[in-house]
C-alpha cells in the first residue's frame, strides 16, 4: 500500500503573515500541491493564529478533493485576535466541528511551544482524552494521537478509542542529521510500528521528515501517511513546489 502524503501549509501562512496581505495564499498553493500530486493537506491552527488561521481551515474546506488533516490540541479553548483584521480563535474543537475533517491529529503542543516536540503521556491525559476521541469520531472524523515511540504509550492510545497514532519523528530527524546512533533510534521507531500493527491502530509519521531521512523511516512497518511542512517549504524555494511535491512523492516510493 502506498504511503500517503500530505502538505502541511503552516509555513505558506507565516509567510503570509509577515505581510498585511493575504500573498501568498494558502488555498492557492494548496490546490498546486494537489495538481503535483500531493495525497493530502494537513494544518496546525494554534490559537495565537501565528500561521494558519481559523478562517484558512474554513477556506481550506471548501475546495478541498483530497484529504483534510487538522492538527491541534483539543484542549485549546478560544482567543481574541491581536489583529482587528483576524478573526478570533474560537477554539480547536469548535474548528473540527465545523469542519468535520477526514482526519485530526491530537497533538499535545501549548501556546509557548515554537513547535510540536514531544507526544502525549497517556497515563496523565489519557481519561480526558478519550470522550474528545468519541466526541470526533461521532462526528465522522478519524482519529489520530502524536505519540512518542513508547510501546506501553500505543497500547494505552488503543485502549481510549484512537484509530491511528502519528508518530513524532524528531529524535529519528536528530539522529540522521548528527549521524549518531542512527540504527538503535530507527529501531525504536520500527519496534514502535510493530506494536501499533499489534494492537490494531493505523500508523502515520511527521515532524522534521525530509528528502534525505524518509528513504530509511519510509522502511517501518505498517506506515499509510506522513505530514510534511517545513522541510517541504524549504525544498519548494530551491527546487519549485510542484517539482518538490514529486520529489517526496519519489522518496516515498511512490511516482517517478
Amino acid at each position: 500500500m502506498a504511503i500517503a502524503l500530505s502538505i502541511n501549509l503552516n509555513k505558506i501562512a507565516l509567510i503570509r503573515n509577515s505581510r498585511d496581505t493575504e500573498y501568498p495564499s494558502v488555498t492557492a498553493h494548496a490546490q498546486m500541491c494537489i495538481d503535483a500530486g500531493a495525497d493530502g493537506i494537513t494544518v496546525h491552527p494554534r490559537p495565537d493564529q501565528r500561521h494558519i488561521r481559523a478562517d484558512d481551515c474554513y477556506a481550506l474546506n471548501k475546495m478541498l478533493q483530497v484529504e483534510f488533516n487538522i492538527e491541534g490540541n483539543p484542549f485549546a479553548g478560544a482567543m481574541r485576535s491581536a489583529r482587528a483584521d483576524v478573526s478570533d480563535y474560537p477554539g480547536f474543537m469548535e474548528i473540527v466541528q465545523r469542519i468535520k475533517p477526514a482526519q485530526c491529529t491530537l497533538v499535545p503542543d501549548s501556546d509557548e511551544q515554537l513547535t510540536s516536540d514531544h507526544g502525549f503521556d497517556l497515563t496523565r491525559s489519557g481519561d480526558k482524552l478519550a470522550p474528545i476521541i468519541e466526541q470526533l469520531q461521532q462526528w465522522g472524523v478519524r482519529v489520530s494521537l502524536f505519540m512518542d515511540p513508547e510501546p506501553r504509550q500505543i497500547e494505552l492510545a488503543k485502549q481510549i478509542g484512537a484509530d491511528r497514532i502519528e508518530l513524532y519523528t524528531g529524535p529519528f530527524a536528530h539522529a540522521f542529521a548528527e549521524q549518531r546512533d542512527i540504527e538503535n533510534v530507527f529501531q525504536k521507531f520500527y519496534r514502535a510500528a510493530e506494536k501499533a500493527a499489534e494492537v490494531g491502530l493505523g500508523l502515520n509519521a511527521g515532524h522534521d521528515l525530509n528528502l534525505f531521512n524518509l528513504p530509511l523511516f519510509k522502511t517501518v512497518p505498517h506506515l499509510r501517511e506522513v505530514s510534511i511542512g517545513h522541510a517541504f517549504t524549504v525544498d519548494a524555494i530551491e527546487m519549485g513546489l510542484t517539482n518538490a511535491v514529486r520529489a517526496y512523492q519519489y522518496a516515498l516510493g511512490n511516482k517517478s
